[in-house]
């Protein structure tokens, strides 16, 4: 009888998610990153679950005000915040490695995810 193939479980996905900082942590968040430049109101830094708070590669002030969570202004704030991120490879690569094979969640104080520096910072993430 001929030896059955073992068959190869595809290795696990991995993901980055993306929630407000004022939700509740749980397992599935893995590690846990604060990408606001200011840290939350109303969070008490001792009772916060953070893994990580890289402060270089959250959007500058003047481009955090310039936006202003306008969604007409979001295609452009989306290409000067890349252009921003890009200034620093080293944080980025940085951050890859810490998040590399684990599931991560990035944190922000944003109300509108689907059109905050989130978004494009995953883009970004997930791209490597």
């Amino acid at each position: 009888m001929a030896k059955a193939c073992a068959r190869r479980r595809p290795s696990p996905s991995h993901r980055i998610g993306i929630k407000r900082a004022y939700e509740a942590p749980s397992a599935a968040d893995g590690v846990r990153i604060l990408i606001d430049r200011l840290w939350p109101r109303g969070i008490a830094k001792a009772a916060f679950k953070l893994d990580a708070w890289p402060r270089a590669l959250t959007p500058s002030t003047a481009l955090r005000k310039w936006y202003g969570h306008d969604p007409q202004r979001f295609a452009e704030f989306r290409r000067r915040y890349r252009e921003e991120l890009a200034a620093y490879p080293d944080e980025l690569a940085a951050l890859r490695a810490m998040i590399k094979g684990r599931n991560a969640t990035l944190l922000t104080a944003t109300r509108e995810l689907d059109l905050s520096h989130a978004q494009v910072l995953r883009e970004i993430l997930e791209k490597s």
